[in-house]
């Protein structure tokens, strides 16, 4: 049985290509992107699923009263799919802790820092203000805590003099777009777990940072 994914985005879905990329090309074999889910109608991303021949839905959480009625709303509908992993690709919405407790486990976000520095938005000017020598980008279990569970996978890169926040974002992507596919694969593999409050990569703890990238 494939490992059924279901992609949650808000955006441009960069890093949801990345994944039907990765499908494609047989770097995620064994995977099937089963539906991808927007909170905004006119997301982009919505658009490359759809070219891509990936069942899409859009939740407008601007219906619902509350924080709750919409999670359980996406819940609910992300269910249909029996996914076995949720990658959250640019998904601007605060999750409750009843739903992040329902996926816990099966929860992945990439985050466009070196965590557990700079949780939260504004992450390149934030390490630029800092004078940070690098920046990078986290794939992460997703917890009950903003931006705190469990890193599993890090890139880094280096801050250069002429650096702002664009061009620190536009590099960063790039790594994001080969990390979080590796992350969904040793996923999918049955390599990789949260067990106790960690991360675990084949039956080892994984360090408060998670695995550091290496470019071949």
């Amino acid at each position: 049985m494939p490992c059924k994914l279901v992609v949650l985005l808000s955006g441009s879905g960069s890093n949801l290509q990345a994944f039907i990329d990765a499908c494609k090309n047989k770097q995620l074999p064994n995977t099937e992107i089963c539906a991808v889910i927007s909170n905004k109608a006119d997301a982009f991303g919505l658009v490359r699923a759809q070219q891509a021949g990936i069942t899409t839905a859009c939740i407008d959480h601007k219906q619902f009263g509350s924080r709750e009625d919409f999670d359980a709303a996406l819940q609910a509908k992300i269910d249909e799919f029996d996914a076995d992993l949720v990658v959250l690709a640019g998904f601007m919405r605060i999750l409750t802790p009843g739903f992040v407790r329902h996926y816990l486990g099966r929860l992945i976000n990439i985050h466009p820092s070196l965590l557990p520095k700079y949780p939260g938005l504004h992450t390149h000017q934030r390490a630029i203000d800092a004078g940070d020598k690098e920046a990078g980008a986290t794939v992460h279990f997703v917890t009950e805590e903003l931006d705190g569970g469990p890193p599993i996978i890090q890139a880094k890169i280096p801050i250069f003099d002429g650096d702002d926040a664009a061009t620190l974002a536009d590099r960063v992507l790039s790594k994001e777009h080969t990390i979080y596919p590796l992350a969904a694969q040793w996923f999918a593999e049955g390599r990789l777990s949260l067990r106790n409050s960690k991360a675990v990569l084949d039956d080892k703890n994984l360090p408060e940072n998670g695995v550091l990238f290496q470019p071949d």
